[in-house]
């Protein structure tokens, strides 16, 4: 128990001058200051404010860029604060310096980039024993990024070949009624079907939540891909009630309504780290079975009686985002996507001295050694599976978005594989945003999805 938690508002008994006394001895941060007269101690939410001098946060490349740094609790500047900050391009901090930071708060000239990318300025203090972080993103010129990653000659044949190997393979589909999980509106099921095995043959399968309207009729259909994990899936009941055939997937052949006990044993122990699984052989990499597992997801949806034969749109975040983009290449069925700060863009970005895309298989360590993962198989391997030559390939319309201070997903390698797409796009950013969700952003996505099938309108 802390003793100090009663006394705030409080006047200081000899026992609390006491107490307060022993932690100053022992070493114990220094609280939050100013405290108002009559209170022991100031308890409050401390925030880093990183912001940079233009609005919009965009600069024309060779333009400075300067940082506004204040540190505050209950929206006031803290008196005797100390931050250590860092400069650098986007997943490549700078040097890192600390100084005082006065009341009236810090302004930090960061220089400037003299090729299309983002600058980034991290800061972090310590206050009454705790660390707080904060950070902006300056964007250079953005829409000139280009890809580093190259585009194999055989791209589309070792796909092609790909998509006929699994066209052999049955569908096999086997549904069960989740009756605890149905509404007034929506039965949901769980679902599975056969794709290819890591090896060839039909010896997998992939697991869903499928959810559709109770009323009889012909609806678009929805595909949600899965940001990367080992997680059990719920479907969505809630845009399925708007009219639509949704159908939610898992990617590792294992049903998706276990215990969770189960998914995080598998994360942290057979299937950990398996985006790196097989990157040496562009035909057993783990990712071939998942993007041929996302077609196969599409044969389900669009054999459903209630399908109405038009409509079908793929949508998902991160590992999900890289998915959504390679499925809808691959399938021309797909009739609209929306893909949320998407993984696996340029990912030879780093060898490049540049951010590159999520999983960062080519991430120099630390002393500046190559990665463990740069050999020439497994460059090879990635350039088949590279969300930028995925879309180069885009045909049909797709909503885009992404934070500038994503640090798992860069918005240099996002920005790399949007820039090369010549199908209609539409690009949302909350450039505060890393990567997470805001209920701003769930909105925008919601909206752009319902408006694309044409459904959950209102009536003017």
């Amino acid at each position: 128990m802390n003793p100090l938690r009663y006394l705030a508002g409080a006047p200081l008994a000899p026992l609390a001058l006491l107490l307060l006394a022993r932690a100053a001895l022992a070493g114990d941060p220094t609280p939050i200051a100013p405290v108002p007269p009559g209170v022991a101690l100031r308890a409050a939410t401390v925030r880093v404010i990183v912001a940079p001098d233009h609005r919009d946060w965009t600069y024309s490349m060779g333009e400075t860029a300067r940082f506004a740094v204040t540190v505050t609790a209950d929206n006031e500047p803290i008196d005797h604060v100390s931050v250590t900050y860092t400069v650098g391009p986007d997943l490549f901090p700078g040097e890192k310096r600390t100084v005082a930071l006065p009341l009236a708060g810090l302004t930090i000239d960061a220089g400037t980039l003299k090729a299309p990318g983002f600058l980034r300025c991290i800061v972090t203090t310590e206050v009454a024993g705790r660390t707080y972080r904060g950070l902006a993103t300056a964007a250079f010129s953005p829409e000139k990024i280009t890809p580093t990653e190259t585009e194999p000659a055989d791209f589309d044949a070792f796909w092609a070949a790909n998509k006929a190997e699994l066209a052999k393979i049955p569908v096999d589909a086997r549904i069960t009624l989740l009756p605890d999980s149905c509404t007034s509106a929506v039965n949901t099921y769980q679902v599975s079907f056969r794709t290819i095995g890591e090896n060839g043959g039909n010896g997998a399968r992939i697991y869903g939540i499928l959810c559709e309207p109770k009323a009889p009729g012909h609806y678009p259909a929805v595909l949600k891909v899965p940001g990367a994990g080992v997680r059990p899936y719920f479907g969505d009941p809630e845009l399925a009630a708007k009219g639509a055939l949704v159908l939610e997937i898992g990617i590792h052949g294992i049903p998706v309504n276990l215990a969770k006990e189960v998914y995080d044993n598998l994360a942290a122990g057979a299937l950990n780290g398996y985006w790196f699984f097989n990157l040496d052989n562009r035909d057993r990499y783990y990712y071939k079975r998942v993007y041929l597992g996302c077609l196969r997801a599409n044969d389900f949806l669009t054999s459903r009686p209630g399908w109405d034969g038009k409509s079908l749109v793929v949508m998902g975040a991160s590992q999900g985002g890289q998915l959504t983009i390679a499925t809808a290449a691959l399938d021309p069925r797909v009739t609209g996507l929306s893909a949320t700060h998407p993984a696996f863009c340029d990912v030879t970005g780093e060898l490049h001295g540049r951010a590159g895309g999520w999983p960062h298989p080519f991430m120099p360590n630390a002393d500046g050694s190559p990665s463990l993962q740069t050999t020439p198989a497994k460059l090879a391997t990635a350039s088949y599976y590279d969300t930028v030559n995925f879309a180069r390939r885009l045909r049909v319309p797709g909503y885009y978005n992404w934070g500038y201070n994503d640090e798992v997903c860069p918005p240099t390698a996002a920005y790399a594989a949007y820039n090369v797409i010549t199908a209609p796009k539409t690009l949302g950013v909350t450039l505060e945003l890393g990567h997470s969700y805001t209920p701003e952003q769930y909105d925008a996505i919601s909206g752009w999805v319902t408006r694309s099938l044409g459904i959950g309108q209102t009536a003017p």
